[in-house]
């Protein structure tokens, strides 16, 4: 593949528009002001931020979806110019004394659910855009051209550039623009790139890969804002990446109130890490393929759809594996000071198939997700396939968990006869078969064969094939592994009611970042009514909701513990470490915030989601159910593989199962489970102060100072 050099594309970046401004410190981890680019009209400009979207969104996602909400309408389809992509990390993003505090978010509305989507990612985007003077970014319009955006935080200025040259796939565009905009190669650290691949161009499944350079081993390593089809809506917008330069990196780039409870919160949790990794999770050098073995352990890990929760070759691909493959000769954290160092790679790793066959690249990842996905759920148990899926969905911009479902998805259906050779243009789409994996992947980067009818994602595969395959939609439903139209994450929640409502109920979709709640109920016994699983389902989302107004990573909060927590009341919620979180709030921002404030902060912008989520025609019941596979076994193969447990489960529910047919037994159990559901919604719901439709009482908005006349209107027109 021939790629332009440097000086080509240098010189074919035509600047479209330019606009300069003042350089101004961050204050108390805020800017003030936002940045506001219109593609169309080749527009740029500083908006305020009031110090009422402060005290009611915070930052980070609150920002986006107040943007987004102010510049759409109810009508907005996602490819309508005036679709946005917002950005903003949030006030305590951008600190280096406390690891996992790089984090950025990004809304949108979104290609694959219809409604609006937040995904969050690491790198150094996120703190690089507020330092460089913006709390939030806002891309709106089409560009009549490929663009690449540039915001110069060393020289105040931003640029809109013609970019006919640049290629589109992440490993290249990332490294190639990071090199451009750097002033010398000490510079390339100050630079990172936000871009999506070719697969972009065709898929409603693709993300956002986010930059941060790693000089030790001088490679340009990226994570993922993965989740939605926010890279899907970038490329629609003819945008091939988004740069921001920003040098003046300190440790007191953010302005901070009080530096010493940083330090103080910093000392501890790093003290921590040094302590009790190894003998915990070992992120450091193990990262989240921890989690395979734990999973397939407690028959929690997707296999075949889903279907079956463990499987004999999982330790194959398991942690163990990757501790010995990963690179481990330098650092892994993906933004300054973040002693967590998860984010580990395959180095050399040389490519086998593809337009890029024959080249060493350097693979981020695995992580547990893409294990899950491209791993267990389809089949594969070698390593080799695993990277090599793993590194061409990352540069075609492809979110891991979505393909591995829809892949999976797909070869449930060809196994069941709904589709065949003649429907997949000869692909044999059996478990474990990696080379149809590879072809699929290869044939969505290039729009064409039956990779662009998977990559559309499961919801839509359950309509095409039942409406021109004949398929029945019952099954369909029942074994298609999405919730409004997101892919679930790679966790088992048969055995977890509470699980279930973790996934169905979360606001963008089947997405485990609101709640993880399996081992509180399934292992600790901590839920044991349907009040105590309300309970967590409200906390839970809204503890997490607050890492992503403020920028910062979850994993620090419970993916190492203190010693303290053996004797916590609550344990589930690493209380010493939400005492932490009060430090670094109080420190950055020089106010006092309780848990009780941290959760209300959360449920202002969680309220208001649902209700943006409504103003587009969702956010009601209706819409938080989901497939029955992630409640109970379907098929009567998956019931007799876990035979002694939903037998017990009849017989302690008082039903007679001696002359019952397996079908009969799953019947039963079906009717049993899906009861139980309805009556953990009702719970949550009332909870949340919403009605029993799932609407956010005009009590609760009240409450929270988000009544504003237009929401009220919403909720009115609703109930």
């Amino acid at each position: 593949m021939t790629i332009a050099s440097i000086q080509e594309i240098k010189v074919s970046h035509k600047v479209l528009a330019d606009y300069k401004y003042d350089i101004n410190k961050v204050v108390h981890g805020y800017s003030n002001r936002t940045l506001y680019i219109d593609l169309g009209k080749l527009k740029i400009e500083s908006k305020p931020v009031s110090q009422k979207m402060k005290d009611t969104f915070t930052g980070g996602k609150g920002f986006c979806l107040w943007l987004l909400w102010n510049g759409t309408k109810p009508s907005t389809k996602w490819d309508d110019p005036e679709n946005e992509l917002v950005f903003s990390s949030g006030p305590i993003g951008g600190i280096t004394m406390y690891p996992g505090s790089g984090k950025v978010t990004v809304t949108t509305i979104s290609p694959l659910t219809q409604s609006v989507v937040d995904s969050n990612g690491g790198g150094y985007f996120g703190p690089y855009l507020k330092f460089a003077g913006w709390d939030a970014l806002v891309i709106q319009g089409k560009a009549n051209q490929e663009v690449v955006i540039f915001i110069d935080g060393d020289s105040g200025q931003v640029t809109i550039e013609a970019a006919p040259l640049d290629p589109v796939d992440t490993h290249l565009v990332n490294s190639l623009l990071t090199k451009m905009y750097a002033k010398e190669e000490k510079d390339k650290r100050n630079v990172s790139v936000i871009s999506a691949g070719q697969a972009a161009e065709y898929l409603p499944i693709c993300g956002l890969n986010i930059s941060y350079y790693d000089p030790k081993r001088d490679e340009v390593r990226y994570k993922q804002a993965a989740r939605g089809g926010a890279g899907t809506v970038l490329r629609n917008k003819h945008i091939k990446a988004i740069v921001v330069r920003y040098s003046g990196l300190s440790a007191n780039s953010n302005g901070v109130a009080n530096m010493e409870l940083l330090r103080k919160a910093g000392s501890r949790i790093n003290k921590e890490i040094s302590t009790f990794d190894a003998s915990q999770n070992d992120m450091r050098h193990t990262g989240t393929p921890y989690l395979v073995e734990i999973m397939n352990r407690f028959d929690l890990l997707p296999t075949f759809n889903f279907k079956y929760g463990s499987h004999a070759e999982s330790h194959k691909i398991a942690g163990d594996i990757w501790k010995k493959r990963f690179d481990h000769s330098g650092p892994d954290g993906c933004w300054y000071g973040c002693t967590m160092s998860c984010a580990h790679g395959v180095a050399h790793y040389h490519l086998r198939t593809g337009p890029y066959k024959g080249d060493a690249v350097f693979v981020d990842g695995p992580e547990y997700e893409t294990l899950g996905g491209l791993g267990s759920n389809i089949g594969v148990f070698e390593p080799e396939d695993v990277l090599e899926l793993n590194f061409y969905a990352d540069t075609y911009g492809i979110d891991t968990i979505s393909l591995g479902n829809s892949i999976a998805f797909a070869m449930e259906c060809y196994e069941l006869g709904i589709i065949d050779k003649e429907k997949t243009g000869g692909l044999e789409l059996i478990w474990g078969n990696s080379d149809a994996a590879f072809a699929l992947v290869h044939q969505m980067a290039k729009g064409e064969g039956f990779g662009v009818t998977v990559g559309q994602g499961v919801r839509a595969m359950k309509k095409i094939f039942a409406e021109k395959l004949g398929a029945d939609p019952k099954i369909m439903q029942d074994i298609g592994m999405e919730i409004k139209g997101m892919e679930i994450s790679e966790y088992i929640s048969k055995e977890s009611i509470a699980q279930q409502g973790g996934f169905a109920l979360a606001s963008k979709g089947a997405q485990h970042d609101e709640a993880w709640l399996i081992f509180m109920e399934m292992v600790h016994n901590q839920l044991p009514t349907f009040e105590d699983k309300a309970e967590a389902l409200h906390y839970f989302p809204m503890w997490r909701t607050w890492f992503s107004l403020h920028g910062l990573c979850k994993l620090p909060w419970n993916d190492i513990i203190p010693e303290s927590n053996k004797t916590a009341s609550e344990p589930a919620k690493v209380p010493e470490h939400v005492e932490n979180y009060t430090w670094l709030y109080e420190g950055v921002l020089g106010e006092k915030i309780t848990p009780d404030e941290i959760i209300e902060q959360s449920e202002k912008v969680y309220n208001f989601q649902r209700l943006f989520n409504l103003r587009l025609g969702f956010g009601t019941r209706e819409h938080d159910y989901p497939p029955y596979r992630a409640m109970g076994p379907v098929t009567t193969d998956e019931y007799e593989s876990r035979l002694d447990l939903y037998d017990a489960e009849l017989e302690g529910i008082g039903i007679k199962i001696d002359n019952l047919t397996t079908i009969e037994k799953v019947g039963a159990l079906r009717e049993y489970r899906e009861n139980r559901y309805e009556r953990l919604v009702d719970a949550v719901y009332k909870r949340r102060g919403w009605t029993i439709n799932g609407i956010p009482t005009f009590e609760t908005v009240k409450r929270l100072g988000i009544d504003y006349p237009e929401i009220l209107n919403l909720i009115e027109n609703n109930i």
